[in-house]
């Protein structure tokens, strides 16, 4: 079976990750390389196909990112998206300028020739998502030019013989009518390849390796209760079984449920060995008063470090004693995360204040990574694959800080309990509504330095707010204000001023990120 990867080459795109979420969902394994690799490097990972992605520069700039033209000779199968599609024509020979008219957003494209293949039973016009101010004038040698917008003489072409072709717009976003059939076309039909890949099958070539990785050994994870460590952790307990400790440090700022979720469902559906610390006491001793948001991560993620530390340190004397020490480090490393760190590669280096929360510089593990080639959603599957509960496997993304940064102010007891009840209610109704797994968020906060007059039963309140905070996203980079049902909003409202009777007033948060962010803290 061909197993190569198709390599998204990023030119600085907004939307690389996207893409190569696009072409796995074609059913083939994909990989984001840097735009600047040369033929050499690309022809040492034996690509089935590239893509080359779209980006901000012009390609006419002096600091424009370069196109090696000898990955040209290769005989791979090239696809050109935005700036990739111009440095593409102009590294064959076409010709690309600025025409004095750029486009941006939606825009009818017209198929210029029906007989296309990568535009094969398709409509002859169709919506396309364009952003771009350069175009290209003429194709280069050998190519057919198959599309024109009013601002793109050429936006699309095709050398079906030599297996390139290449595009203006963005097929990768929904906005392209058919964009993902685009490059469907693209790499099924023109340049040949199989769907073979999927995550059911990542899941035994993962199982395989970290048994052969560990061998006799033994290995440690941090468990938070999110979907990532879940998915890792449970994917080692498979392949290695009672070896596998999860160490879950509940620093009481977990809301309602959690730490049940963990103890109950999770160990119930894996079998894993958790071992639980409850340091709730210490965390809020430590966070006493401080009411500055970067204050507290500092704080929380110091603790954390301690606390897991100090765990982690009586694990390894227990196995010390038994003779089989712990020599591995579980970690939920996405993709994302590898490409956003330049490669992930080096020792571990685990993010303030989620899952484990960082280690000693003498401390010394070697990693296990399995879910380091997925996307979010790819993970998701996995977990339903591995049989994890619902609830965790589609839990929505919550701070390492916890409820600490969804209050704004200073922590405590009594004000972790008046959010956890109005969380608990957004919840449950969110999911009574089966909304659930249409919105990326709903962070629930509460104002708790500020308070408005309200009137509850027969008199006169002075109670905090709630902001509901619901948004719609793929990858956090940007989100955009969920518009959920006004019933919902409103059963919402009634439950938490009736059931929690600190708060008098529930608000809305409608701002998209940029400019707002997710988290108000």
């Amino acid at each position: 079976m061909d197993q190569r990867p198709v390599l998204v080459l990023d030119f600085g795109a907004q939307y690389a990750q996207l893409i190569a979420r696009r072409v796995r969902e074609v059913g083939r394994f994909s990989e984001i390389v840097p735009g600047s690799a040369s033929a050499g490097e690309i022809s040492a990972r034996n690509p089935a196909a590239l893509v080359l992605s779209g980006g901000p520069a012009s390609v006419y700039a002096s600091d424009a990112p370069s196109l090696d033209p000898k990955i040209f000779e290769l005989g791979v199968p090239v696809f050109g998206i935005c700036y990739g599609f111009q440095a593409m024509a102009q590294a064959l020979g076409g010709d690309v300028a600025q025409t004095g008219s750029r486009e941006y957003g939606a825009t009818g494209l017209e198929v210029a020739a029906i007989d296309s293949r990568l535009f094969a039973e398709l409509p002859e016009e169709q919506q396309v998502w364009m952003s771009h101010g350069d175009a290209v004038e003429r194709a280069p040698a050998g190519f057919r030019v198959i599309g024109r917008t009013p601002g793109a003489p050429v936006a699309a072409f095709e050398d079906v013989d030599r297996q390139l072709a290449g595009v203006q717009f963005h097929p990768e976003v929904v906005h392209t009518q058919h964009g993902q059939q685009i490059l469907r076309t693209f790499l099924l039909d023109i340049a040949g390849l199989e769907p073979n890949w999927s995550t059911a099958g990542i899941i035994q070539t993962q199982i395989q390796g970290i048994a052969r990785q560990v061998g006799e050994g033994q290995a440690i994870c941090g468990l938070s209760g999110g979907v990532d460590s879940a998915v890792a952790a449970a994917m080692v307990q498979r392949a290695i079984g009672d070896r596998l400790t999860c160490v879950f440090v509940d620093h009481g700022l977990l809301r309602a449920g959690e730490r049940e979720q963990v103890e109950r469902d999770f160990v119930a559906a894996t079998g894993v060995r958790l071992v639980t610390v409850d340091a709730a006491d210490r965390f809020l001793s430590a966070l006493s008063g401080v009411s500055d948001p970067e204050e507290k991560r500092k704080i929380i993620g110091r603790e954390f470090i301690r606390v897991f530390e100090a765990a982690e340190a009586d694990l390894i004397a227990e196995s010390d004693e038994r003779g089989d020490s712990i020599g591995f480090l579980v970690q939920g490393t996405l993709y994302p995360d590898v490409v956003e760190s330049g490669g992930g590669s080096g020792t571990a280096n685990i993010k303030s204040h989620h899952n484990v929360g960082g280690l000693p510089e003498d401390l010394e593990f070697a990693l296990i990574e399995p879910l380091r080639t997925l996307f979010k959603d790819e993970v998701r599957e996995v977990g339903e694959q591995l049989g994890l509960p619902g609830e965790m496997v589609w839990r929505h993304p919550f701070p390492g800080p916890g409820l600490a940064i969804r209050i704004v102010g200073a922590v405590d007891a009594e004000r972790l309990e008046i959010l956890r009840a109005a969380d608990a209610i957004v919840r449950e109704e969110l999911t009574a509504a089966g909304l659930d797994r249409t919105i990326w968020q709903l962070p629930v906060v509460l104002l708790a330095d500020v308070r408005s007059v309200g009137v509850q039963g027969d008199g006169r309140s002075y109670g905090h707010p709630i902001v509901l905070r619901p948004v719609t996203s793929e990858d956090a980079m940007t989100a955009d204000w969920a518009r959920l049902p006004n019933e919902l909003l409103a059963r919402v409202s009634s439950r938490i001023t009736n059931e929690v009777p600190e708060i008098n007033r529930v608000v809305l948060d409608i701002t998209s990120k940029p400019p707002g962010t997710i988290e108000w803290e």
